[in-house]
Formats: structure tokens, C-alpha cells, sequence
């Protein structure tokens, strides 16, 4: 009988424990007015065709999803069992609009083919409270500031000034501030400003990684994300377009797990960092030098030759640099003025900038060909070069030294002395003067055009050809028409693009994990003719096998798409890059040949 009994009671324990519960839940019944309030619809198990109530009163921010699962485990006279719970929370977050009493209506969602619905709520709201500054005492106000998922995740804009001279650099550094108790990744659809009245330069940045950093006083993760150097080119306010970028992050919930920790859950969050104006103040008028083209920073000029003596119709350079830190490519290095007897070419001119988040710094340098035709000594004037320079808030002109240069005799030339050098008077020995050597003969009869065979041949042409154009339009209308089979061209074609895009960028992580992603998804269009919406893994592996495809190629060909996911934002070698490639390759031609 104890046994009946027992076995009675086992069996009513386990139905009970067995049951569907849906329910709502608040962490309490009244609110102030200016208060943020938590509703949770929770089911014990996964359900579908969920259904909220109207939120008449509030404003409703929501829903958020939170799937879970927790495994208990029984002892029963020595033996153990082990059970899998699954949980699915519903999460809104209720902004009271008026004072009063509300009713929160059922909500209903749908479990193995039958509905179940929540008890209706009644919440009171009542005249706003002092809320606690965070972090706060009381504890229910500060895990409500966890409520709006990603509230704590930042993309701002830093920049190194905001009223800058013209030309003078400003460093605008992108970075992601996050908590410690969140994660970010998956960064994608980046909107990068235009820069409009700026010269921009994007620094690299080969790997993003998480550090420490401060944001309104408190402690974050930070990542930065870009780096890009400005040079304003004229004064007045300047608009920056905001950065804008979609990522993936794990924040909390606001609950605890039985473990006292805070339960996680995925979000999509898209962020901009706003519009941003620089106002950019005019350089100075006062003291501003006559030849001066917009130079700003801090400069060293250098005129050197590469000889000063030489013969009559040998040549040399005439090196024109100037090297420092500043907006080494806006302005325009000064041009030598030489005697007329000095025959001058136009320079070659050459770059040596590089481009740290200070700004520009390097050497850029014309080179000037000349070449003296007769003997004499000739003077190249000195020339100036002025710069804004932005420590002393001053202009600075700095000359170079006179170069004579000494012109010894050559073949073919001499020099009537004068008082002055440079104005000799130039007699050449001897005068050449060319007959043309090679006689071409030209026919005194000539055949008419008009009646020739090529004059028949053109005028009969254009027939011959319409027959060709009627066949080439009908093709060209019936490939039109073949709406599928151009979208599987397309496709074929952005594979080879791509898959060329990514071998260029062999060293780039970023860009050629980017690259390798859109080549296979574009061979799976192609192949499985789908659309971007439907690129689930999912629905990939299905059409996959409905095609034939081995159950290996299959793995190999998720296994290689996961890897390319996960490898943009872990580090990358060369090689590990080179291998990735290698296996695209092969994994596209395996599955080419059994997807025909």
C-alpha cells in the first residue's frame, strides 16, 4: 500500500512539474510617474505567436527576447536524474504617461498547439520620486539602471581640437565605450563622413583591440574603431557628418541567475556620433610675407645643387625641399628664378610624407633640370620660404644663400667678355641649317573615290550589317528577359571580384575577411538562387542537401563561412590568411562540381 502510495504521489509531483506556466511580472505594484517599469512575460518552456497587451497609459519600449536554458538534477535513493528546463522571457519597459491606476491586460502565446495566457497587472502610479544618482543605494533603483539594454554602450567622436587655424591638423579618433559587464563584436555597416572643406587621411588601424578608458568621468572598455587626420582648407564653422556603425553586444538584463549574477542577452545596436561643428579660425593678415602659399606647421627649406661648376651643355639639378611637420602636401614649394642663358626644365616633383595622428610630417622636394649653354659665371638668386608656424603664432620667412654657378667652355660655344655676366653677348660658331634628304614622290593621276570599289564597299555596308544588328537585339532582349539566369551571372561575376578583391588584400585582415565573407555569399546566391534575407545557416544547409551536396562538403564549406565570421575580429597571421584562401578556392570548386 505505501508503495501505491508513493508512486501516486511521484506521479502527481512529476504532472505538476510538468506544466506550461506563462505568466507577467513586475518587481512591484506602484510607480512613480517619472519611474522606468520592467514588464516580464516569462513561459517555462519555448513558445510561439506571442501577443502583447495594449499598454494604455504608457509608452512601451520593447519587446526584448531572452531565451535560456537551466539543468537541475534529482537524487532519488541513490539515483540521480538530470532535467533540461527551458525558459523564454518577453521584456518591456513601460514609461508611465499620466498618474492613475492601469490595468496591463493578458497576454497570450502559444506552446505545442495550445494558447496560454497571462494574469491581468494593475499598477498605480502616483506623483514622480527622487530617483538615487547612480551608483545609488537603493538597490531596486540601481538595477533598473540596467533596463534599457546597451544604454551604456557609446560611439563618440574625440576630436584634438575645436578651433583650429586653417591648415592647422585636427585628429579625430572614433572610439566604441562599453561596461566592463558587457561585449561587443560583429562591427558592420560602417558610414564614414565625408569630410567635405577638409583633406582628410584615414590611419589603419590592422587589429581592433579592447583597452581601458574613461567616458563623463567613469570607467569603460574602450575600442577605437578609426583614425582620420583633417587639415580645415578655408575658415568659418565646419560640419563633420556623424560616424555611424551597426554591432552585436551581450548586455545585462537586469536580472539574476540563482548564482546571484547577471543574466545576459544579445541586442542589435546601431549608433552615430551626432553632428559636429569646428569652428576654423582665418590665419593672421597682419605680418603675413607676400610669397607665402599656405604653409603651417614648423619647416626647414634647402636650395641645393648638385654642382656649381661644370661645362657648356652639361647639366645639373637644382634641389628646391622643405622638410618639418605640417601640411606638407597643401602649399607649393617656391621656383628658382635663373639668368636666360640658363636653360631651366620643370622640376619632378617627390613625397616622402608620412602620416602619424599629429599630423603630417617628412621632406617634399622639386628637382630642377638646368642646363647652361655657354661659358660664364651665373648667379641663382636667393629664394624665400615663409610658414605660419602655430607654437609662436607668428609667421617665419626663411632664405637660402646665393649659388653661383661657373660655366667652363664647351664644344661649340664662346663668350664676348662684358662688364656684366650675367648679360654676355652669345655668338655661336658655326650655323647648320638641314636640307631634306629623303625625296617622296607623289602621283600626278589619281583614281576618284567616287565610283571606286571602296566607294561601293562603304555604301553597301550598312545593309549587310542589319541583318547582324536584328539577331544581336533579339538575343540581347531574350537575356534580358532571363531575370534569373542574369542574377546567377551577376553573382558568378561578384565571386571572381571578390575572391580577386581578397587575394590583393592578403595582409589586411579586416578587408579580406570582408572580401572572402561576399565571395561565398555570392556563390550561394548564384548556385541556390536566394536573396541576401535568405542567408541563414539554416535554410544554406537545407538547399544544400536538397541539391545533392555531400554531407562533407557541407561542413566544410560552414565551417570555412564561420571561420571567415569569427576571424575579422580575432588576430590573423599571413598564413592563416593564405590558408583561408587556399580553402575558398577549394571549397567553391568542390561544391561547383556536385551543385551542376
Amino acid at each position: 500500500m505505501k508503495k501505491i502510495i508513493l508512486g501516486i504521489i511521484i506521479f502527481i509531483s512529476v504532472s505538476v512539474s510538468a506544466q506550461v506556466k506563462f505568466e507577467a511580472q513586475t518587481d512591484r505594484d506602484t510607480y512613480g510617474l517619472n519611474e522606468r517599469i520592467p514588464l516580464v512575460f516569462s513561459i517555462n518552456n519555448e513558445g510561439d505567436n506571442f501577443v502583447a497587451p495594449k499598454f494604455t497609459g504608457f509608452k512601451a519600449d520593447g519587446p526584448f527576447i531572452n531565451k535560456g536554458n537551466q539543468t537541475s538534477i534529482t537524487i532519488v535513493n541513490g539515483r540521480m536524474t538530470q532535467k533540461r528546463e527551458i525558459s523564454t522571457q518577453v521584456i518591456y519597459y513601460l514609461t508611465p504617461t499620466k498618474k492613475g491606476t492601469f490595468t496591463i491586460g493578458s497576454a497570450s502565446i502559444e506552446y505545442n498547439g495550445t494558447v496560454y495566457k497571462s494574469q491581468p497587472i494593475k499598477i498605480k502610479i502616483t506623483d514622480p520620486i527622487q530617483m538615487p544618482s547612480y551608483p545609488g543605494q537603493n538597490p531596486r533603483q540601481q538595477q533598473q539602471q540596467n533596463y534599457n539594454f546597451g544604454e551604456g554602450i557609446h560611439l563618440v567622436g574625440e576630436l584634438s581640437t575645436k578651433n583650429p587655424y586653417v591648415n592647422e591638423p585636427v585628429t579625430v579618433i572614433y572610439k566604441l565605450y562599453f561596461p566592463y559587464n558587457s561585449s561587443v563584436s560583429n562591427f558592420r555597416n560602417f558610414q564614414a563622413p565625408k569630410y567635405e572643406d577638409f583633406w582628410s587621411q584615414y590611419i589603419d588601424i590592422k587589429q581592433l583591440r579592447a583597452e581601458k578608458g574613461k567616458f563623463n568621468g567613469k570607467d569603460y572598455s574602450m575600442v577605437v574603431l578609426r583614425k582620420v587626420i583633417l587639415y580645415p582648407l578655408e575658415a568659418g564653422a565646419k560640419k563633420i557628418e556623424p560616424f555611424k556603425i551597426d554591432i552585436d553586444a551581450e548586455v545585462p538584463t537586469g536580472r539574476r541567475d540563482f548564482f546571484g549574477q547577471y543574466e545576459m542577452t544579445a541586442i542589435e545596436k546601431s549608433l552615430s556620433t551626432g553632428m559636429q561643428t569646428i569652428n576654423v579660425k582665418p590665419l593672421p593678415e597682419n605680418g603675413k610675407p607676400g610669397g607665402f602659399t599656405g604653409a603651417v606647421g614648423k619647416f626647414d627649406f634647402v636650395v641645393k645643387p648638385s654642382k656649381t661648376s661644370l661645362k657648356a651643355g652639361e647639366s645639373l639639378d637644382l634641389e628646391v625641399s622643405v622638410s618639418g611637420k605640417g601640411n606638407l602636401k597643401l602649399f607649393t614649394l617656391p621656383k628658382p628664378v635663373v639668368p636666360s642663358a640658363l636653360e631651366m626644365y620643370d622640376p619632378a616633383h617627390t613625397e616622402n610624407v608620412q602620416t602619424p595622428v599629429t599630423g603630417m610630417t617628412g621632406k617634399i622636394s622639386d628637382k630642377y633640370t638646368i642646363i647652361p649653354q655657354f661659358k660664364g659665371k651665373y648667379t641663382i638668386k636667393p629664394m624665400e620660404f615663409s610658414y605660419y608656424d602655430l607654437v609662436s603664432k607668428s609667421y617665419k620667412t626663411i632664405t637660402s644663400k646665393e649659388i653661383t654657378i661657373d660655366v667652363a667652355e664647351g664644344d661649340g660655344t664662346f663668350v664676348a667678355n662684358t662688364p656684366s655676366a650675367n648679360k654676355q653677348t652669345i655668338q655661336k660658331k658655326e650655323v647648320f641649317q638641314f636640307n631634306k634628304l629623303k625625296t617622296e614622290f607623289v602621283s600626278a593621276s589619281r583614281e576618284d573615290f567616287l565610283g571606286s570599289g571602296l566607294f561601293y564597299s562603304l555604301l553597301f555596308a550598312p545593309l549587310l550589317l542589319i541583318p547582324i544588328v536584328m539577331i544581336a537585339r533579339k538575343q540581347k532582349e531574350a537575356k534580358d528577359a532571363d531575370v534569373v539566369g542574369n542574377r546567377v551571372r551577376n553573382n558568378n561575376r561578384l565571386v571572381k571580384k571578390y575572391l580577386s578583391e581578397a587575394k590583393k588584400q592578403m595582409g589586411e585582415k579586416v578587408p579580406f575577411y570582408m572580401a572572402m565573407e561576399k565571395a561565398l555569399h555570392n556563390f550561394l546566391k548564384a548556385k541556390l538562387h536566394i536573396e541576401t534575407v535568405e542567408m541563414s545557416k539554416e535554410n544554406i544547409i537545407e538547399l544544400l542537401q536538397q541539391r545533392n551536396a555531400s554531407e562533407e562538403s557541407i561542413n566544410r564549406f560552414m565551417e570555412l563561412m564561420n571561420d571567415c565570421e569569427f576571424a575579422r575580429y580575432a588576430p590573423a597571421t599571413d598564413i592563416a590568411m593564405t590558408n583561408d584562401f587556399e580553402r575558398a578556392v577549394e571549397r567553391i570548386s568542390e561544391l561547383e562540381k556536385q551543385l551542376k
